[in-house]
């Protein structure tokens, strides 16, 4: 049995399209140069080394399960999306602390580098791009590595509070399904 609200909508809305996400995209390049970039400057058997690909991890697949959750609560979508954006925001800070640990240059959002990044991450906008076009970024030294995934970082955390904010609208705005669901049951009787 399908519950439907007054207006013949579903109470159960469409969920799952996180591959479609910007965010999702984003997030799963970064999980991919991370893992790339821990195998390759990271000691295999620290400790760091795990933490970092699993914050990375974390944000790709809060996003995912945050969207899978949404057909049932708003709630639940709306936590798991900032969950991935705090891990994401946590890694952010082990590719900082790499940098001034080795004395190694942190890139001014303005710099030559970091622009050359974000243009590259915007132009991929219009197509689905893969962590293969950033491979040799991440291949080229430690710093330039560093630099690279904390451009997409700050890119894929941007993606997700500009998430964060229209989930809470649609929120406010429509309720989430608890509220469908006495609506919907309300107009039968």
């Amino acid at each position: 049995m399908i519950i439907r609200e007054a207006s013949g909508n579903r109470v159960i809305g469409a969920h799952g399209g996180y591959r479609n996400l910007l965010s999702y995209q984003k997030a799963e390049i970064v999980y991919d140069a991370t893992a790339e970039f821990c195998d390759l400057y990271i000691d295999r058997y620290s400790r760091t080394h795990d933490q970092m690909v699993q914050a990375a991890r974390s944000g790709k697949q809060n996003i995912a399960e945050g969207s899978m959750a949404s057909a049932t609560s708003a709630k639940t979508e709306l936590k798991l999306t900032n969950v991935a954006k705090a891990s994401l925001e946590e890694l952010l800070l082990d590719y900082e602390d790499f940098l001034r640990q080795r004395g190694l240059r942190l890139w001014d959002k303005n710099s030559p580098e970091a622009l050359a990044i974000r243009h590259q991450f915007h132009a991929s906008h219009t197509s689905h791009t893969s962590y293969q076009s950033y491979r040799s970024h991440i291949q080229a030294s430690p710093e330039a590595a560093a630099n690279t995934v904390i451009c997409l970082i700050h890119q894929a955390t941007f993606l997700l509070r500009r998430q964060i904010r229209r989930l809470e609208d649609s929120f406010l705005a429509e309720g989430g399904f608890s509220e469908r669901l006495y609506q919907a049951r309300s107009a039968r009787r």
